[in-house]
């Protein structure tokens, strides 16, 4: 009987992202159990990035757990998010997550929304 492939990772993050969602966790009054991200119709270009904390991971959550944070993807964004680099960037005038999408096919002109394609099952095999 054959071995199952391992399951490709849905997202990774950069050193900055994990350090930043490390200090926004420390600082809430409640438990966390980690930060919920997912795609979500919306603005001009048709999709925007969802963040948002987590209690407790949901049965049908893609956990992904890398430098030490939890990151609970929502399983309807799976598709849309496989290869997915979560950064955190700071520059002189704003600072926020920016996520680096294979999947993203454009972006509208204020950078609030974001066109993705999601990935086929053929992207998913060659990303493991």
């Amino acid at each position: 009987m054959a071995t199952p492939r391992p399951r490709p990772q849905v997202m990774r993050l950069t050193d900055a992202a994990a350090s930043r969602i490390k200090a926004i966790l420390s600082s809430s009054d409640k438990p966390i159990a980690g930060v919920r991200v997912g795609v979500k119709n919306a603005g001009c270009a048709g999709m925007s990035y969802t963040m948002e904390y987590a209690e407790a991971a949901a049965p049908t959550d893609e956990v992904v757990e890398d430098k030490g944070v939890k990151i609970l993807v929502d399983p309807k964004a799976v598709l849309f998010l496989l290869g997915t680099e979560m950064d955190f960037k700071v520059e002189k005038m704003s600072s926020g997550f920016v996520f680096n999408n294979p999947n993203q096919t454009s972006a509208c002109g204020c950078g609030e929304s974001v066109a993705l394609t999601p990935a086929s099952s053929l992207d998913a095999a060659e990303a493991s």
